[in-house]
């Protein structure tokens, strides 16, 4: 809680449930990390908080953009960002969204299948192309699929299929897995992306770039190392693994820049308990997974929530284990039922709870209407 979110919630008394955003904080993110990772671009990604007030932050900070959607090119661009400073990295993509990015300028798109290449060549002819590979996201808690990537001997021949195609094979690109906790996650995937450097530069192509991806942590419920730790984790692996000759860096953080930076006001809709003899009681609050609380899922993304408005009064009340749940008409609208949490005894309809480190996807997995409850409300100071 920052003295404004704090100053605003008591002056202005929004109506719940909503999220607040420091921009302030936003900005000493940008300039903490790229303080700590001074050669690598940083491409921020879009879809963690699209807000026009966050991107024109970053963009008078000097950042770059990842986007994944025609949507988000038109957003970057209607708020003054150079072109040349907009990478498409979504590789699902129809041929007409990436022909509107080319028409406006992109000119860099990520890919990991050898039809969405063909796409690429066809409607954004001579575009510099990125080629993404699998790596392990242990160590994250919101690891990703394997819907994006492919593996490293498939990436060896798209990237000279590329070249075949009339494209400029640009280079490689990862992702270790959003909110990922441990530094050394990088090392493996910039060891294989090393390989693969090597083994085209044999075939005649001389990649320019490594894409690190995203996986730079908020603070969540569990303590993370400093942004310098990863810092100097990330850069260990790269002289280690392509000694003196570094290739051009791109970092694309979104939770990092944006998650520690905003708060859900939220109100208490109902306390209730199921059973005399429940030690537990239901909390339910006017906010859940339908309206902006959807990294919930499996208890994953563990917000941590307090009582009050940031003033630690509640620290000195009685306390006791609560089932946390949302105010939809569905039955998987429960916040965290095994993961422990403890809000004060007396706690009752219509007080207000703080969600904090709630600025990165929240807004966007906002539902537009479902039971009738309006997409979260957004205040950026």
């Amino acid at each position: 809680m920052t003295t404004k979110i704090l100053n605003y919630l008591r002056d202005t008394q929004p109506a719940t449930p909503c999220l607040v955003v420091d921009l302030d904080v936003v900005r000493e993110r940008y300039q903490a990390l790229t303080n700590a990772l001074p050669l690598a671009a940083v491409h921020y990604a879009v879809k963690a908080n699209p807000a026009p007030e966050v991107i024109k932050v970053l963009k008078d900070e000097g950042a770059n953009f990842d986007v994944a959607s025609p949507a988000e090119v038109d957003l970057c661009l209607g708020l003054g960002v150079d072109p040349a400073r907009v990478s498409y990295g979504n590789t699902i993509k129809k041929p007409r969204d990436i022909a509107h990015a080319y028409e406006c300028g992109v000119r860099v798109f990520a890919f990991d299948s050898e039809a969405e290449l063909e796409k690429i060549a066809r409607v954004a002819p001579g575009a510099a192309v990125i080629c993404r590979i699998l790596v392990s996201n242990n160590g994250a808690d919101w690891p990703l699929s394997r819907k994006f990537g492919c593996a490293s001997e498939m990436a060896f021949d798209l990237l000279i299929r590329a070249r075949a195609l009339g494209l400029e094979p640009m280079g490689v690109a990862f992702h270790v897995g959003s909110q990922q906790k441990n530094p050394e996650a990088w090392d493996a995937a910039v060891e294989a992306s090393s390989q693969l450097f090597a083994e085209l530069e044999a075939t005649g192509i001389t990649l320019s770039t490594i894409n690190i991806g995203g996986g730079l942590p908020a603070r969540y419920s569990e303590d993370v190392a400093e942004i310098g730790t990863y810092a100097n984790a990330v850069m260990s692996a790269m002289t280690r693994h392509f000694g003196n000759y570094l290739p051009a860096m791109i970092v694309e953080p979104g939770r990092f820049l944006v998650g520690d930076a905003g708060i859900i006001h939220a109100e208490v809709v109902l306390v209730s308990k199921k059973a005399y003899e429940d030690d537990a009681r239901w909390v339910y609050l006017d906010i859940g997974r339908f309206n902006g609380l959807a990294e919930t899922e499996g208890e994953a993304i563990r917000y941590p929530i307090r009582s009050d408005m940031g003033s630690g009064a509640d620290d000195y009340v009685a306390k006791g284990p609560v089932i946390l749940a949302g105010p939809s008409c569905d039955s998987v609208d429960i916040l965290y039922e095994k993961t422990p949490y403890d809000l004060p005894l007396d706690l009752e309809a219509g007080d207000t709870v703080q969600i904090f480190a709630a600025g990165a996807y929240t807004t966007t997995y906002s539902s537009v209407g479902f039971n009738g409850i309006a997409p979260l409300a957004a205040h950026y100071i």
